[in-house]
């Protein structure tokens, strides 16, 4: 049969709302509160309605904290999560932790504390944790990290040509977790109204000054919780009889934009890209990135700027190109004539890097995708002050570019995080905001 002839016998997706819900994340689940992305419900719906033969390959090219790949392995399916944020990379591989592993945890995290206890590490000056934490109260989250990292991370991550975050283990990366929680619940002083942005504390600002026994307290707990929501999963699965086994899954850290995949190597895509709403990424993960800062090799701004709707201005001039599509080229026309400050030159540039980075990364996405498979992505549009940027067109029309065609959309109206800025009363737009599930075949 024909790629063609088989994407027109392809079964209509069963799509629920792809908007997190936080009464559904309870259990497991409740530990990757990560902003953005879609629940597992969705994608497991989604999955379930596609009909996938035996064998078939699951991609998620943005997989954030693992909601496509957790859901992939959970039907038997096998897939492949790449991410460029390092944090999303130990959030992924936690996610995928077996459940028969629960009751090693809680041992291990005591072993842990108790070396931190015992052989406080020495700062150096330039620690990253400093910037949110007084010296005593870094020196002992460090000693936690520095004691994660000795017990659990391998020769396998830890190699002559650097540091393979995609290799971790799932124990070492689901104590990670652990203490990422630990220190978010500790800089609460240093949040914002908005979820993704984490503020650096002022050379005025008093740091946190918390005791060895409240850290612990808090890393410990996060390790109890995580090691009995675990096991509860590890009961369920044992009341079904015949449940699938854990299907086979890549997480690898990688620039989407560059991405090397085999050609026609994946039979389905199910992603949501990064929006085009000027969300720092890295900002949002800023208390991770510091807890990790021994494992890295690239500093948050440098990450930042790699990432898909960088804040940062681009050092090279892109210029606009038209296979981006005409709804594209309207609206960056319309924001480089805004009379607002700063439209023409640095929000114009921000935009072109946007779009530059996004139409790269979807010409790499359908090179991997076989003829007649599947892609699904999550797109929220957006405004640029009274100028709607209509994302999911533009995703659209670039999607026919690089070899896609459109054959099922789903509209959701949600609120928006715009709403919550004082600055858009200045214009007139409607509030909230259009998710759109788009299903392409090749």
């Amino acid at each position: 049969m024909k790629a063609r002839e088989a994407a027109q016998m392809a079964p209509r997706f069963r799509i629920l709302s792809p908007k997190r819900n936080k009464l559904l994340q309870t259990g497991w689940e409740g530990f990757f509160p990560y902003y953005a992305g879609f629940p597992e419900v969705f994608a497991r719906e989604l999955l379930q309605s596609a009909e996938l033969p035996n064998g078939a390959v699951i991609l998620d090219p943005w997989n954030g904290s693992g909601t496509t790949t957790y859901a992939a392995s959970g039907l038997g399916l096998s897939s492949i999560g790449i991410d460029l944020n390092p944090v999303m990379i130990i959030v992924a591989r936690a996610r995928l932790l077996p459940p028969t592993e629960a009751d090693h945890l809680r041992p291990l995290a005591a072993t842990i504390l108790s070396h931190a206890y015992s052989t406080p590490p020495i700062l150096d000056p330039n620690e990253a944790l400093l910037g949110w934490f007084k010296p005593s109260t870094a020196a002992f989250i460090r000693g936690i990290e520095q004691n994660i990292r000795r017990s659990l991370v391998g020769n396998m991550t830890k190699s002559p040509d650097g540091i393979h975050l995609d290799k971790i283990s799932g124990t070492a990366a689901t104590l990670y977790v652990a203490l990422f929680a630990a220190c978010r619940k500790l800089v609460a002083p240093f949040r914002s109204s908005n979820p993704t942005w984490l503020r650096v504390p002022k050379e005025t600002d008093a740091r946190v000054a918390a005791t060895k026994a409240k850290v612990a307290q808090y890393f410990a707990a996060n390790v109890r919780d995580m090691s009995g929501a675990l096991a509860a999963t590890l009961d369920a699965d044992l009341r079904i009889a015949n449940p699938p086994r854990a299907g086979e899954c890549e997480i690898s850290l990688s620039d989407t934009a560059s991405m090397k995949l085999r050609k026609g190597s994946v039979d389905f895509v199910l992603t949501s890209p990064p929006y085009c709403t000027r969300i720092d990424y890295t900002a949002a993960t800023r208390i991770e990135l510091a807890v990790l800062g021994p494992l890295l090799t690239i500093s948050a701004r440098a990450l930042g700027k790699q990432m898909i709707g960088s804040t940062q201005v681009p050092s090279t001039l892109i210029e606009v190109d038209e296979s981006w599509g005409k709804t594209c080229a309207r609206f960056l026309r319309a924001l480089r004539k805004h009379p607002s400050k700063a439209s023409g030159g640095y929000y114009y540039r921000t935009h072109l890097d946007y779009f530059h980075k996004m139409s790269r990364s979807i010409e790499r996405m359908s090179h991997a995708l076989k003829p007649g498979g599947h892609a699904v992505l999550v797109i929220q549009d957006s405004y640029y002050k009274d100028i709607h940027n209509d994302l999911p067109e533009i995703i659209s029309e670039i999607g026919v570019t690089h070899g896609l065609s459109l054959k099922q959309r789903k509209n959701f109206h949600l609120r928006s995080m715009s709403d919550i800025n004082p600055g858009r009363r200045s214009y007139e737009r409607p509030s909230g905001a259009t998710e759109a599930v788009l299903c392409f075949v090749k």
